[in-house]
């Protein structure tokens, strides 16, 4: 039998009494434990999400078997479920394994001599007859009670769920979110899941509404899909859909299409637009949903998002208008700047200057080399020089380099706006607003709808707002396209700097960067010529994966003295396909980090370049923050990453927030710089392929960026200047509010 027990490594069934827990995290779950199988002479070692199990208790284990450097041979658990034990003994072991809150081997072993077989049973359906045991008083008897239902509570909830197919780690979240209610609320909702569970999407919880006889018309279902194809637009950028879209995307995802060898429909009723139609309108008429009735694109957003847009044109109009600083000559003051600095400002720079001194909102956008940074630090030392000037940015890597070139302190937007981990909200609104004269905001492209408006309600009236980026590169990774709004609306002051500085210094960086974003192609030096932008052509996905790890590994270090891990980041336009970071992370952690001792079954490893994917504001970590993994604790089930200058620690349930991130998405790179940038160009990318992607990707790039792919990739790149419109009304919210102002 033990031949059979260990001959597979994937899929294994395991079935045994568990003997003792070695070690339980009962925060995640997470257990080292032994189970005794029958008909094997030792007892094996069982490691996993082992949530609510105590020795005595028969388990049916799923999972793998695998070989641990450290500790041996053992079984990965992947699903369980348990039974009661059938033994006295098993019984007395099991009451007195730590279970039940004031029942230790002595209470265990009277309980069970007054009830034998029937312990169990007694306690589960006639608690109150614990009294009759000798030596137990009524308090004590009531909180074994409590104890003993609690436990049961969370062993139910584990076996419901685990019998929908949600993983130990999931089903935890939801019974800490839900408690003892758990079977309840997912029974009367299942789609609630996807709404309060992080993890846990509108498919499975449509899987488990279907295991549970939910009807494919049923209201609740309909509305849910409606709901989740407007949240799938929020994650794409979009702040709503027209009503046709909508219909038409919730149609399809409510009722896909049956695969091919499937041909009789899975569900024999078919859903109409008008049903969808139903659901859009309960949605509206109960706030879920808000609209604009006299649109023509009749859009749709959800209730707070759609405040958010109405809000924050609101916010900008209130601090638009003149208002002079009084007691300042511009020019004086710029002259006073250049000879202390040693610097000549261009007319464009003189004029955002002399534009921040009368206006109460502007906007300085422009690209690499023009000049943002050294405009930046005159207006801090002018306008400094009467008022109180805060710096802040929407990431801590683009707060440190605003630090870094303005000579003093920056910080990001969440601290700033003074975010509580424990209330799920900013501290800092319009009842508690923010005690300065002057924000000046940097990489704004990246703020997204929802943080500009809490930034606007944190501004009092007669503050200066300046707001500094790029608006040629990648918007937002959330809702909205803030700063193009903002330019577009045409009711804000707005100073686009051009003039290219450094340009000598940059070298082609700069320079192809503006051609780029013109639509010209960038000038390619020849093979050979040592340059800061290289294009290194090759056709096949396999040549060019080749090409990337030579690069990472060999050429790039060698030549510039670079290290890999730390100096060099791989972009790539996708997540997936095989240029994609999905697949270009493996490959190259084998080759740079190929025997870091492993985190739990995560395929991250102790010095591992990772990346947060999810904001975590108790952290004070942010989605595409940058880190290295330290080390690990398995006894702890933790993690320890280090970003920049702090040291984090994760526990192993949380550890879905990191990712690999030796390659990393265009998009993720947002706000971040780095020395060395491995660009990877292929058709297979072609929905991606657009000129602000790659303006975003080159401009990354401090010291060298090497292009690998293909030339008609880079040329579809060029052509494609509309890039991912996003659907947002609030550069035309802006004009309509200002047209309103400007009539009364």
């Amino acid at each position: 039998m033990s031949t059979d027990l260990f001959s597979r490594s994937s899929g294994a069934t395991l079935e045994g009494t568990l003997e003792r827990l070695v070690f339980n995290n009962p925060g995640s779950g997470w257990s080292v434990a032994r189970l005794r199988v029958e008909g094997v002479a030792q007892p094996l070692t069982i490691v996993g999400n082992l949530a609510g199990v105590r020795p005595g208790e028969t388990l049916q284990l799923q999972g793998t078997w695998e070989e641990d450097r450290r500790y041996g041979r053992q079984f990965r658990v992947t699903s369980f479920r348990s039974t009661h034990p059938s033994t006295l003994e098993g019984i007395r072991k099991y009451l007195a394994s730590g279970l039940v809150s004031g029942v230790g081997r002595v209470t265990a072993e009277r309980i069970v001599e007054k009830f034998g077989a029937e312990t169990l049973r007694v306690l589960d359906e006639e608690p109150q007859r614990l009294r009759e045991v000798p030596g137990l008083g009524r308090k004590r008897a009531a909180a074994i009670r409590k104890a003993w239902r609690e436990q049961r509570d969370i062993k139910d909830v584990m076996v419901f769920l685990q019998r929908h197919d949600i993983g130990t780690a999931h089903a935890l979240r939801i019974f800490r979110t839900y408690g003892a209610r758990a079977i309840a609320s997912v029974t009367e909702n299942p789609y609630r899941l996807a709404h309060d569970i992080v993890g846990i999407g509108f498919r499975s919880a449509d899987r488990i509404a279907k295991a549970l006889g939910l009807e494919a018309d049923a209201p609740r279902r309909l509305e849910a899909g409606v709901r989740h194809v407007l949240e799938e637009a929020l994650n794409d950028g979009h702040c709503f859909l027209p009503r046709r879209r909508l219909r038409a995307r919730a149609l399809k995802l409510l009722h896909p299409e049956q695969p091919q060898r499937h041909p009789e429909p899975v569900q024999t009723q078919r859903l109409a637009p008008a049903q969808v139609d139903v659901a859009i309108d309960r949605l509206l008429a109960h706030a879920h949903l808000a609209t604009e009735p006299s649109h023509e694109f009749a859009p749709l957003y959800t209730r707070r998002i759609r405040d958010m847009e109405v809000e924050c044109a609101r916010a900008l109009v209130r601090l638009r208008g003149a208002g002079s600083l009084a007691g300042i000559d511009a020019r004086r003051a710029i002259a006073a700047f250049e000879g202390r600095e040693g610097v000549q400002l261009s007319e464009g720079q003189r004029r955002a200057v002399e534009r921040a001194l009368v206006s109460r909102v502007l906007v300085i956008t422009g690209g690499p080399g023009t000049g943002k940074t050294t405009l930046v630090r005159a207006l801090i030392r002018i306008l400094g020089r009467r008022q109180r000037v805060v710096l802040a940015a929407p990431t801590g890597r683009a707060a440190r380099r605003l630090a870094e070139a303005a000579g003093r302190e920056a910080v990001t937007l969440h601290r700033l706006l003074e975010w509580s981990p424990h209330q799920h909200r900013f501290q800092r609104d319009a009842r508690t607003p923010l005690d300065a004269d002057v924000f000046v905001v940097d990489e704004t492209s990246m703020v997204d709808l929802p943080l500009m408006y809490h930034l606007l309600q944190a501004i009092r009236s007669g503050a200066r707002l300046v707001l500094v980026g790029d608006v040629d590169q990648l918007p937002s990774v959330g809702p909205g396209a803030v700063l193009a709004d903002i330019i577009d609306s045409d009711v804000v002051d707005c100073v686009r700097l051009s003039e290219i500085f450094r340009q000598d210094e940059r070298g082609l960086i700069v320079h192809n960067a503006h051609l780029i974003r013109r639509g010209q192609p960038p000038r390619i030096p020849p093979a050979g010529e040592r340059a800061d932008f290289v294009f290194v052509e090759r056709r096949l996905p396999q040549e060019i994966l080749d090409t990337v790890s030579l690069l990472v590994c060999e050429r790039l270090p060698q030549a510039l003295g670079v290290d890999p891990r730390r100096d060099v980041q791989v972009l790539s336009p996708m997540n997936r396909s095989n240029l994609g970071t999905l697949a270009l992370n493996p490959e190259l952690q084998h080759l740079l980090n190929p025997n870091g001792e492993p985190l739990g079954a995560t395929g991250m490893r102790v010095g591992d370049k990772v990346m947060q994917v999810r904001n975590n504001y108790a952290l004070e970590v942010f989605n595409g923050d940058i880190g290295c993994v330290e080390a690990v604790d398995d006894n702890e089930q933790a993690a320890r990453v280090r970003f920049d200058d702090r040291s984090l620690h994760y526990g192993f349930a949380d550890l879905d927030e990191l990712s690999l991130a030796y390659a990393c998405t265009v998009h993720k790179s947002q706000g971040s710089e780095y020395p060395v940038v491995v660009l990877v160009l292929h058709s297979q990318h072609h929905l991606m392929l657009q000129r602000n992607l790659l303006y975003t990707a080159v401009t990354r790039a401090r010291r060298q960026i090497v292009v690998v792919g293909e030339r008609r990739a880079l040329s579809t790149a060029l052509r494609n200047e509309r890039g991912l419109e996003r659907n947002t009304l609030l550069a035309e919210r802006l004009r309509r509010l200002v047209d309103q102002v400007d009539r009364r």
